[in-house]
């Protein structure tokens, strides 16, 4: 396994479940995540349950329909059932030590370890990698800082990110990733809040917010830009004060309760569709490695998540090493190609809806930006409407019963 990842880790726990012996190899020296609040969404839930990860949705605070707004404060869609799928909102550091806390003794983590490189064979693939440091977890002795090592695998899981080092070895000839014009703010504020949250749209900038399990409010925000890093020398958090402290409550409470050093930025890129394949060989692609997408949906882990459970799915009837030799069965190569049909047709289409999503948010004519508010208000009231309809025909039917 190459990243240790919200993927990368729910791979693993997956993987041991059909009776693999998995070493995940992380470049950074130390286990876990950084970031903020991220949405888990109930497809993503289910596969984690199957998996014996359990606690999510307790240690989550439930997501709700809280609407959009425009920056001086007037609703364009109001809090509404709209008969949609509600994710729960977790902290992303917190979700990883829900994942890693079902490791057993079959997942040996190594930490410090930059992979450089990988070769194919027909017994397995080698994996050649820099030490970084010495962290370990569930090894007596790490690598040497400037070393090199190699490991070999009957199957490597790349979950390395949008800039997959285990994708470029595969297809040197891939574009990689495309920025959206667009970057990211992400914080979370400890403060007192009776708003519901939601999205506020302006021209050409977005923020939203949702309140975490703990009462903390994480937020997110989108601007216009050139890539790189923000101007003016006052720091991240000042630069988002900059565009947005004069929108309507309580986004300048959000910003004033977050602490200045905790704000992040991040230019905001997606891979290009069509996507190169997921398999090649005995790799397999998992995560933003082969399905980098914007947040724009809040997908991006979540699918993830969806990759591991499918291919541990494909996996469960295929003999892992230890038991029939899988070099000698077609097995596995059905296995994997099933696993590529599936993931690599849904995650494009969420690449492209994504896309899509952000290009209409991020919208910077006036003009057109009213267009924009004026049909998502009439949208509304019509899927309030519908959501009305259904369930009052649910109730109807329920009666008869």
């Amino acid at each position: 396994m190459v990243g240790a990842g919200i993927g990368g880790v729910t791979a693993a726990v997956a993987l041991e479940q059909c009776g693999w012996q998995v070493t995940v190899l992380e470049r950074a020296q130390e286990l876990g995540e950084v970031g903020a609040g991220i949405s888990v969404w109930p497809s993503a839930v289910a596969v984690l349950e199957e998996l014996g990860v359990v606690g999510v949705e307790k240690a989550a605070a439930a997501g709700g329909a809280a609407g959009m707004r425009k920056p001086n404060g007037r609703w364009v869609v109001e809090a509404a059932d709209l008969g949609v799928e509600i994710p729960v909102m977790i902290h992303r550091a917190q979700l990883h030590e829900l994942i890693t806390d079902r490791f057993g003794p079959a997942v040996t983590v190594r930490t410090g370890i930059a992979v450089t490189g990988l070769t194919q064979h027909p017994d397995g693939v080698t994996i050649t990698a820099a030490g970084q440091s010495i962290a370990t977890t569930n090894i007596p002795h790490g690598v040497p800082a400037g070393s090199v090592e190699e490991f070999q695998a009957d199957l490597v899981i790349g979950a390395d990110g949008i800039r997959s080092v285990t994708r470029a070895a595969l297809y040197p000839e891939h574009p990689g990733p495309q920025y959206a014009g667009y970057t990211a703010y992400r914080g979370i504020a400890d403060v007192d809040l009776s708003d519901g949250g939601g999205e506020t749209w302006g021209r050409g900038h977005r923020f939203g917010f949702a309140e975490l399990i703990d009462g903390r409010i994480y937020w997110y925000a989108t601007a216009n830009r050139e890539p790189g890093p923000p101007p003016g020398p006052d720091g991240i958090h000042a630069d988002v004060v900059r565009q947005f402290g004069d929108w309507h409550e309580p986004i300048p409470s959000l910003l004033a309760g977050t602490p200045a050093e905790t704000v992040l930025q991040n230019d905001i890129h997606d891979l290009p569709v069509p996507l190169a394949p997921f398999v090649n060989g005995r790799v397999v692609l998992l995560g933003d490695a082969a399905h980098a997408m914007t947040p724009n949906l809040g997908r991006g882990a979540c699918s993830a998540i969806e990759d591991a459970g499918a291919l541990a799915r494909h996996l469960r009837g295929t003999p892992a090493p230890g038991g029939a030799d899988p070099r000698s069965t077609p097995d596995l190569t059905t296995a994997l190609g099933r696993y590529d049909a599936e993931r690599r047709p849904a995650t494009a289409k969420l690449i492209k809806r994504s896309r899509a999503v952000g290009k209409l948010g991020q919208l910077d004519n006036g003009l057109v930006c009213a267009v924009r508010d004026g049909l998502f208000a009439v949208g509304g009231k019509v899927a309030a409407l519908m959501a009305g309809l259904r369930a009052r025909r649910r109730g109807v039917e329920q009666s008869r019963v």
